[in-house]
């Protein structure tokens, strides 16, 4: 039979870098970014769905007015108005435009500190869009700071 050797715990001070506290710091730091690239890519959904439904018309603007910057904003009521006109036109296929939109993925990176960059695809009833995405931190606050929707 062989004999089993147990060797006592080392306190945390005393353990080695290799497995010690070092690769625990590390580990956390790890866990901070994908749980970080989750709310990112939460954020970037949510906010994506809620600029195609404006488009669409079934979604107030203000709604977006705390996660959008002030230039976003504007761009996005004024493409907001010029499909209003354009679904009121004569083509049959206009009035469905931007309808039952759905966000099939979202991918993020960061870029820097604080700044995050990310892609969607949104499915609606005409098409598949691509929509791009970038967020900063201010304030301990994500604000979308581009938004632009293929």
């Amino acid at each position: 039979m062989s004999a089993l050797h147990l060797v006592p715990a080392l306190p945390q001070a005393e353990r080695t870098a290799a497995g010690g506290p070092v690769q625990a710091t590390e580990n956390r730091r790890v866990l901070q970014l994908v749980d970080e690239n989750r709310e990112i890519c939460a954020i970037a959904r949510g906010t994506v769905q809620a600029a195609i439904e404006v488009l669409a018309g079934t979604r107030p603007i203000q709604q977006l007015s705390r996660r959008l910057d002030q230039r976003c904003l504007a761009s996005l009521q004024h493409r907001a108005a010029l499909t209003r006109r354009v679904a009121a036109g004569p083509s049959p296929t206009a009035g469905r435009l931007h309808r039952n939109p759905a966000v099939r993925t979202v991918r993020a990176c960061q870029v820097a500190a604080g700044i995050y960059e990310a892609s969607a695809v949104v499915v609606d009833e005409l098409r598949v869009r691509a929509v791009a995405v970038r967020l900063e931190r201010s304030n301990q606050v994500w604000r979308i700071t581009a938004l632009e929707i293929g």
